[in-house]
């Protein structure tokens, strides 16, 4: 099968296309052929070895001091169960599906192997694999996190990096949660935020948003580069400040933070990964209640500018790869 493997770290040009031998499926496992993956920021950690500040050795211990361990990446896949294993039972061959790889890895090739009790559903009736494929680490992420911030109905929640893989999703969820959102991005992605049901967009090259003399119960930082002091006089009483990402100096500022005020922070840890959550998912979809954005879609072929637009920090949502241009939907 056709895969793009990464044999050392380094820069998108490390990416080739290569033949590899394709996966068999173990007794409680489901081959997947691949119509969709994407490039996240991740991917792009996962490639060049580089992390946020303070956590690169950590980064290489985890993955491999001097390669990666697993030479091929990608975490979010869409496509249509080629073979399952003999001991599966909540699929079967032909159907359409949708899912998360996580640490493993391995959605940069035709064909995956997933455990049938992992994270993997039916793909939602109404996207396209590439739609589907754009939804589990940015939707997860952003569920995940909003449910640690404890959002409830009629909150005041400031999503900063709005516009982001994690952001859009995050939007429409606060939205969805009954929350007034207020969406933090750049200039030309103030549209697309409004449109995602933004109450209120302020653009941050224009202005900083902690001058403005308002309070919120969420600030949820998808990008780990909102001003820290600001925010902090910018939260109610015992309001949550959440990451999903973050460098070391910006941890220990953090943790002091926690240690010092009424505010909560976090969590600072990896998402959970439950089945059940991907399926909530799939039925605010199917609902109409959230959708996928994708800024550009890929062949395969050129999964090498894929990951230098993605790296440029200009996406909207998800950069999509392709993987048959004549996949079903």
């Amino acid at each position: 099968m056709k895969a793009i493997v990464c044999t050392k770290y380094g820069p998108p040009e490390v990416l080739q296309l290569k033949e590899v031998e394709r996966p068999t499926p173990k007794d409680k496992e489901v081959l997947i052929r691949n119509y969709a993956t994407t490039v996240t920021l991740f991917d792009c950690w996962m490639r060049s070895s580089t992390s946020p500040p303070g956590f690169g050795i950590l980064m290489r211990i985890a993955n491999g001091i001097r390669k990666p361990k697993q030479p091929l990446l990608g975490t979010e896949l869409a496509g249509e169960i080629e073979a399952v294993g003999k001991d599966v039972k909540l699929f079967r061959k032909g159907d359409l599906v949708f899912g998360f790889t996580g640490m493993s890895l391995g959605a940069y090739a035709e064909y995956t192997c997933l455990p049938e009790d992992g994270m993997l559903a039916t793909k939602p009736a109404n996207m396209t694999c590439e739609e589907a494929a754009a939804v589990p680490q940015g939707a997860l992420t952003a569920l995940f996190f909003l449910r640690k911030g404890n959002i409830q109905r009629g909150q005041k929640v400031l999503i900063f990096g709005a516009s982001g893989g994690v952001g859009t999703y995050a939007v429409q969820l606060a939205k969805y949660f009954g929350a007034e959102v207020t969406g933090v991005c750049s200039t030309t992605k103030l549209e697309l935020v409004k449109s995602l049901g933004a109450d209120w967009v302020i653009d941050y090259t224009q202005e900083d948003f902690t001058k403005r003399g308002e309070t919120y119960d969420i600030i949820f930082d998808t990008m780990g580069k909102s001003p820290f002091s600001g925010s902090k006089r910018s939260l109610k009483k015992e309001g949550f400040y959440l990451f999903t990402t973050f460098g070391l100096p910006r941890l220990l500022r953090i943790l002091w933070l926690k240690m010092t005020s009424s505010n909560k922070v976090g969590p600072l840890g990896v998402i959970e990964e439950r089945t059940e959550d991907l399926i909530f998912l799939k039925e605010l979809i199917e609902g109409g209640k959230i959708k996928s954005v994708i800024d550009g879609r890929y062949p395969l072929e050129q999964i090498v500018e894929a990951h230098r637009y993605v790296e440029t920090g200009q996406k909207k949502g998800q950069v999509v790869i392709t993987l048959d241009h004549n996949n079903k939907t």
